[in-house]
């Protein structure tokens, strides 16, 4: 039976599918997101000027003022993204970029700027700098972030539910609806469960493999606060 209701959730759930579609939105949200947040991060934490600050934080009061869903659907329209995989990762990555952002800020303003001079005055280009130390001497925080962020996206579904609406494009939280609701006078709820445990499946493996870098990370962002 136990066999019967995995198999339901492939065959019946389309699961296999909203996996892929998972997989598809989370990767590059978090490879966008780490790699420009920290970038911005880097900029925010060196700089002093009272214009760059103020970016800094509108930035981070975004993780508390909720986006508008209306104008984004307006822009996604204008830009011809509505309705599509492209569109609602963009809209993932401007949503989640504020929390990554104000993490590293605060990483970034209590490293010493050393390594950074010294990397300079040996020949090392900006762009150097930034690859070879800035983002190893980042990567606790970001690996956490980045984890945070994962967690955030993939059992996004009030976002999805409007911006990636159709049935191919569907991640795994509309998957598990839409299957959840296509047979609601008859619910077996035993296929249900197997779509949840599913669903939380790739994130509890990820978070086990993970587990003691995202420790590590915590323990260190306590360190340095």
């Amino acid at each position: 039976a136990i066999v019967a209701n995995y198999s339901a959730v492939f065959t019946q759930g389309g699961y296999g599918k909203a996996l892929v579609n998972s997989l598809i939105v989370s990767v590059p949200t978090i490879a966008v997101v780490v790699l420009v947040g920290a970038a911005a991060a880097w900029a925010f934490g060196r700089s002093r000027k009272v214009s760059m600050q103020t970016v800094f934080y509108a930035i981070a009061l975004s993780m508390l003022v909720p986006p508008t869903l209306i104008p984004t659907i307006y822009l996604l329209r204008e830009i011809q993204l509505d309705g599509t995989i492209l569109g609602y990762v963009l809209v993932m990555i401007g949503t989640r970029m504020g929390v990554l952002v104000f993490l590293a800020t605060g990483f970034v303003r209590n490293m010493p700027v050393d390594l950074e001079a010294a990397a300079e005055i040996d020949g090392a280009n900006r762009l150097q700098v930034f690859f070879q130390i800035i983002l190893p001497l980042l990567s606790p925080v970001l690996f956490v972030g980045g984890i945070f962020i994962l967690v955030t996206v993939w059992g996004d579904f009030f976002f999805a539910q409007f911006l990636i609406p159709g049935t191919a494009t569907q991640t795994l939280p509309l998957s598990l609806y839409s299957f959840a609701s296509s047979s609601a006078q008859t619910l077996r709820w035993n296929f249900v469960f197997a779509h949840v445990t599913m669903t939380g499946l790739p994130l509890l493996i990820a978070f086990v493999l993970a587990q003691r870098k995202v420790i590590g990370g915590l323990s260190e962002g306590a360190v340095k606060g």
